[in-house]
């Protein structure tokens, strides 16, 4: 293959990929007899029927599939979509959301009870992603408005006025946590770089549909808090645990939030339109991505974490998707050909490895031997269509808008 239509293949492979992932969850995860959709498939493609049903995953099956109706392209492709996303909106208005207290539960049972009623700010925040995304789909007014209206929520109970940022969960009625953590394991801090990292996000995608005045100073706000608190200005690497005076209570890393961030705190100044933030966060995204690439092993595959100095020989499917992206955003921002090698490399990983070329979508992750983790789910509370269907939406629209191959030397890597 010449060299210089590769990114023009990776393109196309990106656009059917995306697809063929969203179809998998359109085929496996619908629940007939309980609504919504399953909590969980297995690593064996085993549909557990009474698995819990999650806030995050409802939460980013809307974002998917309100995006993927966007993007699809033909009239026919889009309804599919919009079809899930109306289902996955429909079931989180009417069993997720908190109508006496206002926010969304961090889970139901499979019936659609609640289970777990704690308002975590990282699950708020991506009902917030999923419902901004679902209007920018649909153009509901009453969609808007629930966005708004959770946007406001949030700066109500969780923003830290004196010192900045966010604090991370609440009991039922918005009374403070003294265990705070988003899953186990994780340290019992108030504040997090992934909850923050959630956060912006939303209230991005919030702002392409509400441009508001606050809103735009909070999103400003948060960019200043990674710059101040969250990235490391030595190593480049996201702290990620912190106490209220944004004391760093953590030296772990995680090679796949550091290159999250590299792209997305970039994009999220460009959707606000503040120049001298752009210009921060784009050299902000190529030392990050510099630090996450320290993570890469020699097969293209990023590794999982490093923790206490020991590198976690796990490659979990999220920061492979991930890392397509910010290591593109780094080519795009720098036009060191060495970025697109990276981006192009962790998906030739993923053909290999992750993806799961007989039953469809990804598995978790793959071990040290590269054979796929064992008892993890292929669709979950966690493992949800957000992070590879939107790395692989991401890379096809950014490549989509590069000039052509055979006319622009960029492309000559």
């Amino acid at each position: 293959m010449n060299r210089d239509s590769m990114p023009a293949v990776f393109r196309r492979e990106m656009e059917g990929e995306w697809r063929v992932i969203l179809d998998y969850w359109m085929q496996k995860m619908p629940d007939p007899r309980n609504g919504g959709f399953y909590g969980q498939i297995d690593d064996q493609d085993r549909v557990e029927p009474a698995a819990p049903k999650g806030l995050v995953l409802n939460s980013r099956i809307l974002w998917a599939f309100s995006a993927a109706g966007a993007q699809a392209g033909q009239k026919e492709d889009a309804a599919r979509y919009l079809a899930i996303a109306h289902r996955a909106y429909d079931y989180l208005l009417e069993h997720f959301v908190d109508t006496a207290y206002g926010g969304v539960y961090w889970s139901v049972n499979h019936t659609g009870e609640m289970l777990n009623g704690r308002k975590q700010v990282y699950g708020n925040a991506f009902y917030l992603y999923g419902l901004s995304e679902y209007y920018l789909a649909t153009r509901e007014q009453g969609v808007l408005d629930q966005a708004i209206g959770l946007f406001r929520l949030i700066e109500r109970y969780a923003y830290d006025g004196a010192r900045g940022g966010y604090f991370e969960a609440y009991t039922r009625d918005w009374r403070p946590l003294p265990d705070q953590r988003l899953s186990t394991k994780d340290a019992n801090e108030k504040k997090t770089a992934n909850n923050h990292l959630h956060v912006i996000e939303a209230y991005a995608n919030l702002y392409r549909a509400w441009p508001d005045a606050l809103l735009k100073e909070r999103i400003g706000d948060l960019l200043d808090v990674f710059g101040r608190h969250i990235i490391d200005a030595r190593s480049g690497h996201l702290a990620l645990f912190f106490d209220e005076e944004w004391s760093p209570r953590s030296a772990l890393v995680s090679y796949g939030h550091d290159i999250e961030a590299a792209w997305l705190l970039q994009q999220c100044a460009e959707i606000i339109g503040d120049e001298g933030r752009i210009s921060a966060t784009r050299t902000w995204a190529l030392k990050i991505a510099c630090a996450a690439a320290e993570g890469l092993d020699a097969d293209g595959g990023l590794w999982y974490e490093m923790d206490a100095g020991r590198l976690v020989r796990e490659k979990h499917w999220w920061p492979q998707a991930e890392a397509m992206v910010g290591f593109l955003n780094a080519w795009q921002v720098s036009s060191d050909p060495v970025w697109l090698e990276r981006s192009m490399g962790v998906w030739a990983f993923v053909k290999q490895y992750i993806r799961d070329r007989v039953r469809g979508e990804w598995f978790w992750g793959v071990g040290q031997d590269g054979r796929p983790m064992s008892g993890q789910d292929k669709a979950g509370f966690w493992k949800c269509p957000y992070h590879n269907s939107r790395a692989c939406m991401e890379v096809s629209r950014r490549l989509s808008m590069q000039p052509d191959p055979e006319t622009n030397p960029i492309f000559e890597i």
